[in-house]
């Protein structure tokens, strides 16, 4: 048996986001049927057996805490790659996945595996030179000129980027054009589950002082992703409750400081939320999902998962205009958009859209049904073509 594997490198700390990127990548590929590895370098546990470093492809089933950290089902196998300590620091002169590639790829991986997908760029490289067909993913602009003799081989299948502004990024950089396209990010489909109870008991947690309006927000906590814009916004609106999920907690810190200091007391930051499924109520208990943005470089290539958890919630959306998302604004059927940078006039979409669409504890079908054609699952048939020797 021959396995997909999916390489990268995986911290399981608050605000990974492309770890669960890479994550949700191999648990679709393993949901839709298909034999599929998630590896990764990872620290050994202090009772190691040496032997293990030698003979290491030992397929495991994610554990309770990788299962609720990242929201999978049970079907994908992981694979860390020990790297011990001592060895970690005899090898900064370059990363771990110098190690990874000329030592675990070639000797230990590549008879058993069939195709590779990876964030990775050198891991990709090489995967390629190995003789594997390889996917690659970059969901920045490209800061290097790539490497010919790569991208023009046979077994470099294709580069997925998440914008159209990626992707001449990568084709300006030396990608073939006919090799690199773009594809939105997914939602895993258990946000398809509805779960009223759940969605009650936070409306009766985080609905405070006689307010009866509860506004979400999931994500990053960066300034380009609008945070200190929707405390600005949760200011002009006071009889409304807003609540923040994600980030570190440093940054979690730093903006229930920045609240307290324009005496924003409508705001609560609930930091990073484990198990990731309870995530499914909380969109579910709003009556509002906010999803705000700044103008700049960053709105151009961002092309956020909670978008599409969003749309499956059923849940209205109120939706600053960035580029890789305003292909959606004619066809979302439940949501309010607004220009970004403009606390007013998000808080204006806000009270437009409450107006507008009243919370159904059943969410709105118009977006649970549009949104069943971005799941992750949809996104992984789209790449499997690209490998037409692999069979399920």
């Amino acid at each position: 048996m021959k396995y997909y594997l999916v390489y990268s490198q995986l911290s399981q700390q608050p605000d990974s986001a492309h770890e669960i990127h890479d994550v949700m990548c191999a648990n679709a590929m393993a949901n839709l049927g298909y034999e599929t590895i998630l590896t990764y370098p990872d620290n050994p546990p202090s009772n190691l057996n040496l032997g293990s470093l030698f003979s290491p492809f030992n397929l495991q089933k994610p554990n309770t805490n990788f299962i609720e950290f990242y929201d999978i089902q049970e079907r994908l196998n992981i694979l860390p790659l020990l790297i011990p300590e001592l060895i970690r620091k005899g090898i900064n002169r370059f990363n771990l996945s110098s190690l990874v590639c000329k030592y675990y790829l070639p000797i230990h991986l590549k008879n058993k595996i069939n195709a590779v997908h990876t964030r990775n760029w050198n891991f990709a490289k090489a995967a390629v030179k190995n003789q594997i067909p390889t996917i690659f993913e970059r969901h920045y602009f490209a800061e290097n000129q790539f490497e010919k003799a790569i991208v023009n081989d046979p077994y470099f299948r294709v580069c997925i980027t998440q914008s159209e502004l990626t992707r001449q990024s990568m084709i300006e950089s030396g990608m073939p054009p006919e090799k690199t396209i773009w594809l939105h990010n997914g939602f895993n489909q258990t946000f398809l589950e509805r779960q009223p109870d759940e969605a009650q008991q936070w409306r009766e947690q985080l609905l405070k002082n006689n307010r009866e309006k509860l506004v979400i927000y999931s994500g990053a906590l960066y300034p380009f992703k609008g945070i200190d814009l929707l405390i600005d916004v949760a200011k002009i609106l006071p009889k409304f409750q807003f609540a923040i999920t994600g980030g570190t907690e440093e940054q979690v810190k730093h903006y229930q400081e920045l609240a307290q200091s324009k005496q924003v007391e409508n705001i609560n930051f609930l930091g990073w939320i484990v198990p990731r499924s309870r995530l499914i109520s909380l969109f579910q208990a709003a009556d509002i999902l906010a999803h705000p943005h700044l103008s700049g470089k960053s709105a151009n290539f961002t092309n956020p998962v909670k978008f599409f958890q969003y749309l499956a919630s059923g849940t209205p959306l109120v939706v600053s205009e960035i580029p890789p998302l305003m292909s959606f604004k004619k066809t979302v059927p439940i949501a309010v958009w607004c220009p970004p940078d403009n606390c007013h006039r998000f808080a204006q979409a806000i009270e437009q859209a409450l107006e507008i669409y009243p919370r159904k504890l059943t969410g709105y079908q118009e977006n649970i049904q549009y949104a069943k054609e971005f799941s992750w699952e949809k996104r992984a048939e789209k790449i499997i073509h690209y490998l037409p020797e692999i069979k399920r």
